[in-house]
């Protein structure tokens, strides 16, 4: 038995090892989860291609589902598309090549805002992310309704993260 956890740890030590959160340019993550905010929760599917040691751009996108009847709340209130830049800081930060850390900003249909998100991996091609996004300028100006502030608040999200 004790053979066979120490041939475990080593063959888990090795995938560890080799698991990279960000490899800098051409680097390519899908992500895929569920995000929380105020009045709803919902899906978001994001994609980050890596242009350089520590920056990639992508894009976002997500749709609230879990929305009660009363906010009557259409698809354009529960729809967001957004393009994204990031600041990919775990090897400036000496993190472990399978933990990235990435502040960033986004430029949606509903908002321009920043995010600010972690990224962990389990194996060379999975591992789980979390995220929460902030707008800083909202198109609308107005008060907005509460269909209206769906994707357009603080969010929350956490999922699967894939290197493609």
């Amino acid at each position: 038995m004790k053979k066979v956890l120490v041939a475990l740890t080593m063959i888990l030590g090795v995938s560890f090892a080799n698991a990279q959160a960000y490899s800098g340019k051409d680097d390519a993550k899908f992500q895929i989860g569920a995000n929380f905010q105020e009045n709803g929760t919902g899906i978001v599917v994001t994609y980050d291609y890596g242009m350089g040691e520590n920056f990639s751009i992508g894009a976002s996108t997500s749709y609230v589902l879990g929305v009660e009847e009363a906010l009557d709340a259409d698809f354009g209130n529960r729809f967001d598309l957004k393009a994204r830049f990031n600041a990919n800081l775990g090897s400036v930060m000496q993190l472990p090549d399978n933990m990235d850390i990435y502040p960033g900003l986004n430029l949606g249909l509903k908002n321009f805002g920043g995010h600010l998100g972690t990224r962990y991996f389990f194996s060379d091609g999975f591992g789980l992310f979390a995220e929460a996004s902030v707008p800083f300028a909202k198109y609308k100006t107005d008060d907005l309704s509460p269909a209206e502030e769906l994707n357009n608040q603080f969010v929350f999200s956490f999922g699967a993260t894939f290197n493609l």
